[in-house]
């Protein structure tokens, strides 16, 4: 079920990289051709960009694409390497996941409860959700270093 659900939030990314690249365009042609700016076009762009950065590294980390420093790691025992894996994902991926979840929580029921909006004239409203997003993309996270953790003591038990 989750690689159902990943697999749903690499499409999202995949349409919002191409969404955020018309959008970055037409504010470039309308800034240079028309000198026309708009503070709601450049705040849709960073939720854009905030969005695909946060979904996808649940992508990234679920397809193991992840960057690692190699400096070490490629020297390493297939068996090594697991142990190192599992180490990270238990005292690291998913503690951190789990405390960003979980103190991300307010910070969105506060934008919620008062209607927050772009403090710029011509922002855009309802920012709750795009901070919305923060929760959920950690959540994920968390789940993924869970099933990390599960995939690399099979492993390891295996040799």
């Amino acid at each position: 079920m989750i690689n159902k659900i990943i697999e749903k939030v690499e499409n999202l990314c995949s349409w919002l990289s191409f969404l955020l690249v018309i959008l970055i365009t037409v504010d470039v042609f309308l800034r240079y051709v028309f000198n026309f700016s708009s503070a709601s076009l450049y705040e849709l762009e960073w939720h854009f960009f905030a969005a695909i950065f946060l979904l996808g590294s649940t992508v990234t980390l679920q397809k193991d694409h992840h960057v690692r420093v190699d400096v070490f790691y490629n020297k390493l025992s297939k068996k090594k390497k697991e142990v190192i894996n599992l180490i990270g994902n238990i005292f690291f991926l998913v503690p951190f996941s789990l405390i960003i979840f979980y103190t991300s929580i307010p910070f969105i029921t506060d934008s919620f409860i008062i209607m927050e909006s772009s403090p710029d004239p011509g922002g855009l409203p309802f920012r709750f959700i795009i901070k919305s997003i923060i929760p959920l993309s950690f959540f994920l996270l968390a789940i993924i270093g869970v099933i990390n953790i599960t995939k690399n003591v099979k492993n390891i038990s295996n040799g």
